[in-house]
Order: C-alpha cells, then sequence, then structure tokens
C-alpha cells in the first residue's frame, strides 16, 4: 500500500508515521484527508515524524522487536515494523505502559 503524498517506503508501504494517521482515521471510520488540523493535534506534537520513520527504516529486517508506543488525540498508539499500528483509547485505568494483546 503505498500513499498519494509520497510518504511510501522503498517497498512500497507506508511509512510509520502515514499508518499511525490511517489507523486513527480506521478507528474513528473517517477519511485519512479528516486527521489534520484543526480538528486533530499535528503528530509531530507527540514524537519526531522524521526519528520514527528513520528508526523503523533502519532497523526493518535488522530488529523486529522494535515498539513504539505513544499518546496521541486520547487514544494510545503501538507502532511495529512493517508499519504494524494498533489504535487504543486511552481510559483511567490503563497506562501507556499496559500491555497491547497479540
Amino acid at each position: 500500500m503505498s500513499s498519494p503524498d509520497g510518504t511510501s517506503t522503498p517497498d512500497g508501504s507506508v511509512s510509520p508515521t502515514q499508518a499511525i494517521i490511517e489507523a486513527i482515521a480506521e478507528h474513528e471510520g473517517v477519511d485519512i484527508t479528516d486527521v489534520e488540523p484543526p480538528a486533530y493535534d499535528p503528530l509531530f506534537t507527540v514524537v519526531n515524524p522524521e526519528a520514527l520513520d528513520d528508526l523503523f527504516h533502519t532497523t526493518a529486517g535488522l530488529a523486529t522487536n522494535v515498539e513504539v508506543r505513544l499518546e496521541y488525540e486520547g487514544y494510545e498508539v503501538l507502532v511495529r515494523p512493517g508499519s504494524d499500528v494498533d489504535v487504543r483509547d486511552l481510559d483511567s485505568t490503563n497506562s501507556i505502559d499496559s500491555s497491547f494483546g497479540d
């Protein structure tokens, strides 16, 4: 799957930052073009997008156990290699350290 805005990786998959936006849009049932300011904070307010993309680009095929967890727009977001992104609603009893199921 590639992205129309040029954020695809050399293997044709989307970048981790684009995968986060797509996962949020899917979770909310909106178009990916709706996940932008002013309705949503820019992703760079919670993570450096270039650093996140570089982390997974440089570890692709090397470190399959890399995970990045962050909070964005009221969700816990877990990013794994291969643009694998899980989105969960934050709730008052669980924190970002709570375990995501496989």
